[in-house]
């Protein structure tokens, strides 16, 4: 029998060993991986909450930005991860759009990842150049209608949330407009300004001083209640499109089989790291809407989505190999 002196000392030995280990696995960096380019919105949105997600979890935070393909190398990084927590990744809508303009992907979008929290929606706004002679969106839809065909709506690509957020006012509206694929979101609001194509849904963050400056005209956003950042433009929804529902959104998961107390402690983390006032300010400056949807409910949200999108990319017929 060891005599209780001794245990006590084990006892001590034992509580040091394990602050030691705690303090050593504190101190291997926690690496947030952006499948997409740097100065995107979702790579801002990692890079403001990773100092207050470093402080929660006591992990330095390095967020690598692994770009590419709609973000599949960069997520393909992301489902072959170790399930020890310190690789997760800061994805987009484009996560279940790619299944349906991919011929392959070497993943599956529900089965291969850990949904940890969906964060935060980015409401579009349905914009149109000064040329079209309509003031709202009943007037643009009578204009559609009476000039079938005549009408090009601009994207920043096939297949991209706003190419689908086209097609989803195309289908929920019947009129006839045509699809016109650009190199981004630059190019698109120049032609726009300049009547090259007549109208597109933008982030509002991308467009909000051209509306202001009265070289577009917003007409409608996206979400199902109106923007802060456009108080005065209406919802699609109370505009004469009832069902319109569509944005953009940011997600935080980790590879398939994460265990549940690492995903829990990372939610509450990351739940913490956006409601920094730092975190704010950028949500803002984006004209993001915070979600901080958890564990519980987002592979719900993620399946909705999935159906959602696949369905928007098949009446749109867009590939991309």
């Amino acid at each position: 029998m060891i005599p209780t002196s001794r245990r006590a000392a084990l006892a001590a030995l034992l509580a040091l060993a394990c602050v030691g280990n705690a303090q050593a696995q504190s101190d291997r960096p926690l690496r947030i991986v952006v499948p997409l380019a740097a100065g995107s919105t979702v790579d801002a949105v990692a890079r403001a909450i990773a100092p207050g997600f470093g402080k929660a979890t006591g992990h330095p935070i390095v967020v690598e930005n692994v770009v590419g393909a709609g973000g599949i190398p960069g997520t393909g990084q992301i489902v072959k991860a170790p399930k020890d927590g310190l690789t997760l990744g800061m994805i987009s809508s484009n996560h279940v759009i790619n299944p349906g303009i991919y011929k392959s992907i070497p993943y599956d979008s529900l089965k291969d990842i850990t949904p940890i929290a969906v964060l935060a929606t980015v409401p579009l706004v349905l914009v149109v150049s000064p040329s079209l002679p309509v003031k709202n969106v009943k007037e643009l839809l009578a204009y559609a209608k009476a000039n079938p065909g005549k009408l090009n709506y601009g994207s920043a690509g096939n297949g991209s949330t706003l190419h689908l957020a086209g097609e989803l006012l195309t289908s929920e509206t019947g009129i006839d407009m045509k699809h016109v694929p650009y190199r981004g979101t630059g190019p698109l609001i120049t032609d726009m300004i300049g009547g090259q194509v007549q109208l597109g849904f933008v982030s509002i963050s991308q467009v909000a001083p051209q509306v202001k400056a009265g070289t577009l005209h917003a007409l409608g956003v996206s979400t199902p209640a109106r923007s802060p950042a456009l108080p005065d433009v209406p919802t699609l929804a109370e505009s004469g499109v009832p069902r319109y529902s569509f944005d953009a959104w940011i997600a935080l998961i980790g590879p398939a089989g994460l265990p549940k107390a690492i995903v829990d402690s990372d939610y509450a983390a990351v739940k913490a790291a956006i409601a920094s006032p730092e975190a704010q300010t950028v949500l803002a400056a984006q004209g993001l809407t915070v979600l901080n949807m958890g564990p519980e409910q987002a592979p719900a949200f993620f399946q909705a989505e999935l159906v959602k999108h696949q369905k928007l990319v098949k009446q749109s017929g867009a590939t991309l190999d």
